[in-house]
């Protein structure tokens, strides 16, 4: 299995869990609020109308795991579930990305990732 394959399925598993986690943390939650949180991480592309670089920390910075994990370590701590799940559906969204094969961004370019390019091939 290459590498790109490891860090797909890595990140399979890391949705997987986010997803549990964020079940067993909030299950009253409505769609609406889980969908609303699990991809608002993707607003950190409009770091890209600064530019390539900028829009690459910025989006970057809102697809790493650290920064989920620290968030349900942090609900934790002060006892809120809300936290917790909320922790949980970014690991989620992050996975999710992973897994479908779009990684971190590269500054040269949206499409250009740490997992390879995206998009058309032509």
């Amino acid at each position: 299995m290459t590498a790109r394959l490891w860090q797909q399925a890595e990140g399979a598993g890391l949705a997987l869990a986010g997803l549990l986690v964020a079940g067993l943390a909030a299950p009253g939650w409505g769609a609406l609020v889980w969908l609303a949180i699990l991809f608002a991480p993707d607003l950190t592309m409009l770091g890209y109308l600064a530019g390539p670089r900028i829009g690459a920390m910025v989006y970057n910075l809102g697809h790493l795991y650290a920064l989920p994990v620290l968030l349900m370590a942090l609900g934790v701590a002060l006892g809120s579930t809300a936290l917790i799940a909320g922790g949980g559906l970014w690991l989620a969204h992050i996975g999710i990305d992973r897994a479908l094969g779009y990684g971190l961004k590269l500054p040269s370019g949206f499409r250009d990732t740490h997992l390879g390019r995206i998009g058309h091939k032509g």
